[in-house]
């Protein structure tokens, strides 16, 4: 296009291999074949492998066809306070997540944290995307922080990793559950999970008597709180958007080869 760079300044944006490996294109070692066989342009000009663009405004064309690129949505993680409920809007007058948003983009919370929990919440415009985070046949990882009251058993460390029963007389899928610290009065753990029930860590927890004191999801995935500020905000990087789509591809892999070796494994005769 006339008036528009080739791509970002030197060191600016992201390498074009990598932002075509984001939008589905071609692996990222395919994409590097395409641009230095000439099938790459960006704003017009023929692409060089290693070149840096921005997603969200420069034009790439592969094979004549203008890629649609990830850039164009939204993507944030926020830490969500405790107190604030993850919601769109207010229907009993409590405090949403939404008044920690300052952008023009329309986003949506992806999933839920009970207003008592706090910790990564992501939101985002892409509902492809979203479907990935919280469909239980993606498999995307959520890992939390958990302190309870009290000493936590071995047996109960053990039955919360099997499944812990529900009072809706369902049981939780197995989760990875482990000690961090323990005093005479209270047990820190990390629990992940792959499935997001209402309340489920808590109600876990008080399935094996403890009651949940603090509450706060470090990692969604590829996704980690780190340092982030409660009520702070930051848009997700390519590599982190890319990698929810990854781990959900292999997700769907490994669930459908597990079938198969059911389907495969010698039924015994009655």
């Amino acid at each position: 296009m006339a008036g528009r760079r080739n791509g970002a300044a030197s060191g600016d944006g992201d390498r074009l291999q990598k932002i075509l490996a984001a939008a589905g294109v071609a692996s990222r070692r395919a994409a590097e074949n395409m641009i230095a066989e000439g099938r790459v342009t960006v704003n017009g000009d023929t692409a060089l492998v290693g070149q840096r663009v921005h997603s969200g405004r420069d034009e790439i064309v592969v094979d004549g066809r203008v890629i649609e690129l990830p850039g164009e949505k939204l993507y944030v993680a926020l830490h969500k306070p405790a107190g604030f409920v993850t919601s769109l809007a207010s229907t009993h007058g409590e405090q949403t997540v939404m008044e920690f948003m300052e952008t023009s983009h329309r986003v949506n919370p992806v999933g839920r944290l009970d207003k008592d929990t706090s910790g990564l919440l992501l939101l985002t415009d892409d509902g492809d995307w979203a479907n990935l985070v919280t469909h239980p046949r993606y498999g995307i990882q959520k890992e939390y922080e958990v302190t309870v009251h009290g000493k936590v058993s071995d047996g109960a460390l053990l039955q919360l990793q099997r499944g812990a029963p529900l009072p809706d007389g369902t049981k939780t899928s197995p989760a990875t559950v482990s000690m961090v610290s323990q005093t005479a009065s209270a047990t820190t753990l990390l629990v992940t999970l792959v499935e997001g029930k209402k309340r489920q860590i808590r109600l876990m927890f008080a399935a094996v008597g403890h009651a949940v004191e603090l509450l706060r999801r470090e990692r969604i995935g590829t996704v980690r709180l780190g340092t982030l500020d409660e009520g702070q905000s930051r848009v997700l990087s390519l590599h982190e958007v890319q990698g929810i789509r990854e781990l959900a591809a292999r997700g769907v892999n490994e669930r459908g080869a597990k079938a198969v070796d059911r389907d495969r494994r010698p039924r015994s005769r009655r």
